[in-house]
């Protein structure tokens, strides 16, 4: 799983997902990507998933680049414990998505397994995703 090797402060707000991405929001490595179509935070847990179902699919064939990572801190109090005593533990950790944003490229395969690979990896996400390629004017 993905996460901080050392974080300073490691409780967080909870934040929000307003606008677009900015950066990120081009296939910049490989050939192909796969892009969010709405907000939402994805877990660790589920970018492995994805992970290991485009290399799967692939047979291991070609390069994955994965654009995201969690950083962001989300905690949790234990179950039936009463109000205050502060903040709750880390119990995992998220990467924030905003529409637009690239998460997975892939390269070495032809576009209908790339396709493929992506359209499985987007079922592991919480959130509806496109399959991009790479525009001819990039390089």
């Amino acid at each position: 799983m993905l996460m901080p090797k050392r974080v300073k402060y490691r409780r967080v707000h909870r934040g929000r997902m307003t606008g677009k991405a900015l950066r990120g929001n081009t296939v910049t490595y490989g050939e192909y990507g796969l892009q969010a179509c709405e907000p939402g935070w994805i877990t660790s847990n589920q970018i492995e998933a994805a992970r290991i179902a485009m290399t799967r699919y692939c047979k291991r064939f070609g390069k994955v680049w994965i654009k995201i990572f969690p950083d962001k801190p989300v905690t949790a109090r234990p179950a039936e414990t009463r109000m205050g005593k502060g903040k709750g533990n880390v119990e995992y950790w998220v990467a924030v998505v905003k529409p637009q944003r690239v998460m997975f490229e892939l390269a070495g395969v032809d576009e209908a397994t790339a396709r493929e690979a992506l359209r499985l990896a987007s079922h592991k996400l919480p959130i509806k995703c496109k399959f991009v390629k790479k525009e001819e004017g990039e390089q």
